[in-house]
């Protein structure tokens, strides 16, 4: 299927592939057709935002992360609207979760785990003071970039799904229950900046165990860990790292350790180095006035194509691989994450279908648009039912490459599910020569 080049755009940006979904917003990959920059696009829906009267908080939010430029937290550069949607173009950050590291290399040493806390504490130190919280810090907002610097994202968008009530304190039980601070479970309103230093406490157990240390299948049975802060730290942790790590998982937020103490730890403090960088406050905040008039004149315009499997440039094939090397592109024995990709010499249709018939047989419905593919499983499993997202893009007229990628639900769930999907679609997925004659030796 030789199919031309489709371009869909929303202003100057060119916008590729998905690279992630929640329940307010989509996030596509996009380059800048001025400056070839890639950027993430973030794709909010405006009816939605009105519905639940967020428009001024997400404006000020917004306001605020333009101000903010720090190298530990992702870049907010502009913000454009449509009549239906906001689109906020951030940083493109091209080195995977901070996370995947300790899913496929299992616990960190204590000096590595200390520069990525540093970094973290520093980035949340500095978006407190400018009175914006994430309340919603886990392992899928902590990203790397090609030098292996943390960054945080979502920072002060996270906000979109939360509400401030009259008492100035935050209502909104929302987040990953295992990250979450027990006052935010018990819903008396709670102060976003000791809710936030919860989560990295419970962040940096992870990034030191190489596991949660509140876990429970039963919801119920978790909350009460929680809220009791009831754990144990591995016999490996070192004596400071131990009761650093107790300081910030005190369940009771008014005694739990502040910022600036933690930076007069003696754990914390080790080869610590401030951040340097520099402060600019003379960003242009007419962008996010504009989203907000409903006026054509602001309206930014999206142009949409007839649709065939969108076709990857050089570019973006690497920015799916790891770093420049495309044979992790192509590997089907890929490490555990939450997405995974296999490349294939069938024609786009021949794809779709057998997907289709593959997944059916598992249980999954199927919902079929164009070139994208979303499976919804009937069945409840631990975090929900689970979702899966796929779409075939176009690599080069013969070879097609197809991301199969977890939108909602379990990551073991949805390892467990590639595993028999890719079993039943042997004769799809492209093998190089090598692989072939292996296959024939057997």
């Amino acid at each position: 299927m030789n199919a031309p080049k489709i371009k869909r755009r929303v202003g100057k940006y060119e916008l590729g592939r998905t690279i992630g979904e929640g329940t307010f917003a989509k996030v596509k990959f996009a380059k800048n057709s001025e400056t070839g920059e890639p950027v993430a696009l973030k794709i909010l829906d405006k009816e939605k935002v009105l519905k639940h009267k967020m428009a001024e908080q997400i404006k000020r939010e917004i306001a605020t992360m333009k101000l903010i430029k720090h190298p530990n937290v992702v870049r907010l550069y502009e913000v454009m609207g449509s009549k239906t949607k906001i689109f906020i173009v951030l940083e493109f950050i091209t080195g995977g979760e901070l996370f995947d590291k300790i899913v496929n290399h299992g616990r960190m040493m204590e000096d590595e785990a200390r520069r990525y806390f540093q970094q973290l504490i520093n980035a949340v130190d500095y978006c407190h003071s400018r009175g914006v919280y994430h309340r919603d810090l886990k392992p899928e907002n902590l990203l790397l970039d090609v030098y292996g610097n943390l960054k945080v994202s979502d920072f002060g968008l996270s906000a979109l799904s939360q509400q401030v009530r009259d008492d100035g304190l935050l209502h909104t039980t929302c987040g990953t229950p295992n990250y979450v601070a027990p006052e935010v479970l018990n819903d008396r309103g709670y102060d976003g900046a000791t809710a936030d230093l919860w989560s990295c406490g419970v962040i940096l157990f992870v990034l030191l165990a190489g596991y949660l240390p509140f876990d429970d299948s039963n919801l119920m049975n978790l909350y009460k860990k929680i809220s009791v802060a009831e754990f144990t730290c591995p016999p490996w942790l070192s004596f400071n790292a131990m009761k650093l790590i107790t300081r910030i998982l005190d369940p009771n937020p008014m005694t739990r350790i502040t910022i600036p103490q933690i930076l007069e730890d003696p754990w914390f403090k080790k080869g610590y180095k401030p951040p340097v960088f520099e402060e600019k406050y003379d960003a242009n905040l007419d962008d996010v006035e504009a989203v907000f008039k409903d006026s054509e004149e602001h309206h930014v315009t999206e142009k949409k194509e007839e649709q065939q499997p969108a076709a990857m440039n050089a570019f973006e094939l690497i920015s799916m691989s790891k770093g420049l090397d495309l044979g992790n592109l192509f590997d089907t024995q890929q490490e555990f994450k939450r997405e995974t990709r296999f490349t294939s010499t069938c024609p786009a249709n021949e794809i779709i279908n057998k997907i289709e018939e593959a997944a059916k047989p598992l249980g999954f419905d199927v919902h079929k648009k164009n070139y994208k593919m979303r499976l919804e499983n009937m069945k409840a499993g631990r975090k929900g039912n689970l979702n899966i997202a796929t779409e075939v893009f176009q690599v080069a007229p013969s070879l097609h490459m197809v991301e199969v990628r977890k939108a909602k639900g379990d990551t073991l769930e949805f390892h467990k599910f590639f595993k028999k999907l890719s079993t039943s679609l042997k004769d799809v997925v492209w093998k190089s020569s090598e692989e072939n004659q292996d296959v024939n030796k057997v």
